[in-house]
């Protein structure tokens, strides 16, 4: 296999080490692309010597990237907003595609998607990590054992602390047309979530969302509303204060790479032009009839989720603390006993179940992921795990329909009417 990847971003540094390094060779990676030649200098530089090195190529060049080096599969890791752009045209190049979550952000960029995949019949697959964290996997294979019998509904709760989901409203993300909000961007795990362990998809969303705390209005609260545009810039003791040039990873990627592109990593989260939601609640229908209530807080005190199937036979719960908490600024993060399963059957005592655990980034997922993306002797993964550009695509709608919801005063959107408005066919996931 051979690749090229566009997107030399913080996130690409995962794929670029299994590809020359823990599943291949470094002359297995033919070119790298971005529109920054200081994060594309410095990416080239990190790749393991090989002969004459990864061949490197500004964005606008990313065509001929493809037609030059002749990757078998294009990996995209670029802004939100961009994904389709890249994905459409490597496929369009005969090409594999190997993105980032979300695949896409609007109904618009989907469709062209869906129809080059249809058009030209190469693959697309979505990395949907979550799926592989150990102790998300134990809640699939318990559920696929019908353990607590047919699921009428979940409840389901994602905390984001006040370091964590601050730093949505700090960089791109924090303009819905660059990211769809978070309901997109970052949701978008939890409803792929819910579509796999449920094995079905959405039919209607109901949602309700706001920015009650990353406002301009807090930022008086605090004591904070003569803060400058960015925290460079401003000497207001802040909690929410991000030092880029302390950090050296930040410093090399965005503080040093300013002067290229004009991209500002550390944006005040308080101000007054941000355009994403930092509360947003939902109330999802399934095509299996169960239903699910869902609650994204950026500004919660500590981090992780809690979520409750309610089944036939009885309920399944999970609760992971991933940080107990901010104090200071800084992140009181969660390592040891921060996971608890509890299995309640009618008619008998609630069971604590051994959660499963693995070593790695982003609680032993992405070890396994990358195993399944880029080991070709992998083998079959009986929980079904790997995300094709159907799964992308319905992990998204959640979010989408939700967007429309909020827009349109908490109406309910109807998803397969959505789909048809926007002249989009899509099998089941």
């Amino acid at each position: 296999m051979s690749y090229a990847l566009v997107g030399t971003g913080a996130r690409h540094k995962m794929f670029t080490r299994a590809v020359t390094e823990t599943f291949g060779t470094p002359s297995d990676l033919l070119g790298l692309c971005d529109s920054n030649t200081v994060r594309l200098t410095r990416s080239a530089a990190s790749v393991p010597e090989s002969g004459n090195g990864v061949a490197t190529y500004a964005a606008e060049d990313f065509d001929r990237m493809l037609a030059e080096q002749k990757p078998s599969t294009v990996i995209v890791t670029v802004p939100d907003n961009h994904h389709h752009d890249y994905i459409v045209r490597a496929l369009h190049a005969g090409c594999d595609v190997v993105t980032e979550k979300p695949m896409t952000m609007d109904l618009e960029k989907l469709k062209a998607i869906l129809d080059a995949q249809e058009e030209t019949g190469r693959k697309v697959t979505v990395t949907f990590n979550y799926r592989y964290t150990p102790a998300r996997t134990q809640l699939k294979d318990i559920l696929m054992k019908g353990t607590i019998g047919e699921i009428t509904a979940v409840d389901f709760r994602w905390h984001l602390d006040r370091v964590h989901g601050a730093d949505y409203f700090r960089r791109w993300h924090r303009n819905k047309e660059n990211s769809g909000g978070l309901l997109v961007h970052k949701a978008t795990h939890h409803f792929d979530l819910m579509n796999w362990w449920l094995g079905s998809e959405p039919v209607t969303v109901q949602a309700n969302g706001q920015r009650g705390f990353y406002t301009p209005q807090m930022a008086a609260e605090l004591g904070l509303a003569d803060h400058g545009p960015r925290c460079q810039e401003c000497d207001l003791p802040c909690d929410y204060r991000l030092d880029i040039a302390a950090d050296e990873a930040l410093r090399e990627l965005y503080l040093e790479a300013e002067g290229q592109d004009g991209y500002i990593r550390d944006k005040c989260v308080f101000d007054a032009d941000i355009t994403i939601e930092d509360l947003m609640q939902l109330s999802v229908a399934y095509r299996s009839g169960a239903t699910m209530t869902y609650s994204l807080c950026a500004y919660s005190p500590w981090e992780g989720l809690e979520i409750l199937f309610y089944g036939t036979k009885g309920t399944l719960s999970h609760r992971h603390v991933e940080v107990h908490g901010v104090f200071g600024g800084k992140r009181d993060v969660a390592v040891r006993d921060n996971m608890e399963t509890t299995l309640h059957l009618a008619g008998q005592p609630p069971q604590k179940i051994d959660v499963w655990h693995g070593e790695g980034d982003h609680g032993g997922a992405d070890p396994v992921m990358l195993g399944y993306l880029f080991d070709e002797g992998a083998g079959e993964d009986p929980y079904g795990r790997t995300s094709t550009h159907v799964d992308g695509a319905w992990s998204i709608l959640t979010g989408i329909a939700g967007n429309r919801s909020i827009a349109e005063g908490g109406r309910t959107v109807e998803v397969d009417a959505m789909l048809a408005e926007a002249g989009i066919r899509l099998p089941r996931a």
